[in-house]
């Protein structure tokens, strides 16, 4: 985990750098097996993707911590978005917030919008009832992946969950992202498939410490 890296440390994300956060994720996830599965052309993917985490990073909820890193131009390279302990769910109303920006990304595709819920549904039922933070997001510009942009973002909160001595939550719909978190401390606990044809979702949990 000691990555050498020629980025800054992570900072806070403001409201003026959401739209650049949603930029970055949708590239992250551009080629996400979920996403992917949804089936929009390459074009609407990339747009429905920012808008998609355009609305979710600003409708997090009270609470949730959202976090960057940029390298030495000062452009965005990395982003993760937490719900601390105690924060998961978002409110009601936050929720609500949410679903403008989730219609806007996926309303030609009706279908999508099907399979979005079923995942969602399933994702709600099997979500641990202990209290943990919860990892909503965590993306790297693909350009600089593997030079420690990841590990410099979750370390960081890490260090928090660990003072706080509470479990850490997270989902993926990549198999080979296991490896990846378990060297952060996560086990897998769950392999979800809501979707029949549809990609799984591998649930990972990192006990306290």
């Amino acid at each position: 985990m000691g990555d050498v890296r020629p980025f800054g440390e992570p900072t806070d994300l403001t409201s003026a750098d959401y739209n650049e956060a949603a930029v970055l994720a949708a590239r992250a996830f551009y080629t996400d097996p979920f996403f992917v599965f949804l089936g929009p052309p390459a074009l609407l993917r990339n747009r429905g993707l920012t808008l998609f985490f355009r609305a979710m990073i600003r409708q997090m909820g009270a609470g949730a911590v959202r976090q960057g890193i940029r390298d030495d131009t000062g452009r965005l390279v990395g982003a993760s978005v937490w719900l601390p302990s105690g924060r998961y769910p978002a409110s009601l109303f936050h929720q609500l917030a949410q679903i403008p920006g989730i219609l806007r990304a996926l309303y030609r595709r009706p279908r999508s919008l099907l399979h979005g819920a079923k995942f969602l549904l399933a994702m709600e039922k099997h979500h641990p009832k202990e209290p943990h933070w919860y990892l909503f997001m965590l993306v790297s510009d693909p350009e600089v992946q593997r030079r420690g942009v990841g590990t410099a973002l979750l370390n960081h909160v890490l260090e928090q969950v660990d003072a706080e001595g509470v479990a850490a939550y997270l989902e993926t719909q990549k198999e080979e992202n296991l490896a990846y978190y378990r060297r952060f401390g996560f086990e897998l606990v769950n392999t979800l498939r809501p979707v029949a044809g549809g990609p799984a979702l591998y649930a990972m949990r990192r006990p306290p410490r």
